[in-house]
């Protein structure tokens, strides 16, 4: 099966000059080179990759002692920098080092492309998401597995799952339909199934999430009530919902944003005036709009101005009719969580049309 217009790692497919990494060289001595901007090809070992960005990481660390959320970003994007100048050679859809995991995606995302370089951070994201998606992942709320397609967000931590699902069991509105806006891996589209919605529109502007939550409805035997659509917000859609669920991005972007999951993290300035604006038009009369949110921005000090607040405040298309909290459990026991998570909650907010301001 090919795929157009999907989000996938970039390749390189033309001659480009690079510094070979063989088993037996110290990891330390290609560090400057990957610093300063050339290329490194592992030879021998696909471990020996693993050793090269092990000792990255330590030299980077060294350069950026500040630990708070600011400091912790700007050495991520350092190393990403650096890190992404360490490649593999693909042919025939296999990685060209000894040892090395036996990977999907290079065949699926890549069926036309026998040989090319990719970066070695990209081969370990191609393989992680591979591993979930082969193994599937227990979503216990839905009493089911999903198994997510390369690219596009899944929960990994269920606490906004878990208030939604909460708030979702004691509505009693109508339930003729309802609209997903960023439908990501399908999950509030299939807690909104499975607690009796008749129809789910879900809409993304990430081409993965539509072509993995396609395969997962159909796989989970929801295609006959959930339907897709490719775009920006509500993708141009004519019709009026009973309910409208978003669960956004909760960081505010600092930096220019790449295509697919970066835009499930960050959000532009201006994503949440213009969700409100088409949200207006797509709202039931006596509709309710639901906002999965968090305070993360709040708590690592990125951005004072919440989002939903500023429009409740600013405009009067909408009034709020319920706000919800919970704190964050900690992803797993043995987790040493950062102190800027420990005061981490997840909020859920449902606002209604203000009373004269219908559409």
């Amino acid at each position: 099966m090919v795929f157009d217009d999907i989000n996938k790692p970039d390749i390189i497919i033309s001659d480009i000059e690079v510094t070979s990494f063989h088993n037996k060289m110290d990891p330390g001595e290609i560090i400057e080179d990957l610093i300063k901007g050339k290329y490194v090809l592992i030879e021998d070992f696909y471990f020996n990759g693993l050793q090269v960005l092990e000792e990255l990481k330590k030299f980077l660390k060294s350069n950026y002692v500040n630990h708070n959320y600011q400091g912790q970003r700007q050495y991520r994007s350092a190393f990403r920098n650096a890190s992404h100048r360490l490649l593999l050679m693909v042919v025939d859809n296999k990685l060209q080092v000894r040892k090395a995991p036996e990977i999907g995606w290079l065949k699926i995302l890549y069926p036309e492309v026998s040989e090319f370089l990719i970066s070695f951070p990209d081969v370990q994201g191609l393989n992680s998401s591979w591993q979930w998606y082969q193994n599937g992942i227990d979503i216990k709320i839905l009493n089911l597995q999903i198994h997510p397609f390369f690219g596009i967000y899944f929960p990994t931590r269920f606490d906004h799952l878990q208030l939604f699902d909460k708030w979702l069991r004691s509505y009693k509105g109508t339930k003729k339909n309802a609209i997903d806006v960023g439908i990501g891996s399908g999950v509030l589209s299939f807690q909104l199934l499975q607690n009796g919605f008749s129809e789910v529109l879900g809409t993304d502007s990430n081409k993965n999430a539509i072509i993995g939550t396609a395969q997962e409805s159909e796989r989970l035997g929801f295609s006959n009530r959930l339907s897709l659509k490719h775009g920006d917000l509500f993708a141009n859609c004519d019709f009026k919902a009973d309910l409208i669920v978003f669960n956004p991005p909760w960081l505010i972007a600092k930096h220019e944003l790449g295509e697919g999951i970066d835009k499930a993290i960050y959000y532009e300035a201006d994503l949440f005036p213009r969700f409100f604006e088409q949200a207006k038009q797509h709202l039931e009369k006596e509709g309710k709009l639901v906002l999965l949110f968090s305070n993360l921005a709040e708590i690592v000090e990125v951005d004072d101005v919440h989002p939903i607040l500023d429009e409740l405040n600013k405009y009067d298309r909408f009034k709020k009719e319920l706000h919800m909290q919970q704190s964050v459990k900690p992803s797993s026991k043995k987790t040493k969580r950062k102190n800027w998570r420990k005061n981490e909650k997840v909020e859920l907010w449902v606002l209604i049309h203000n009373k004269g301001k219908v559409n």
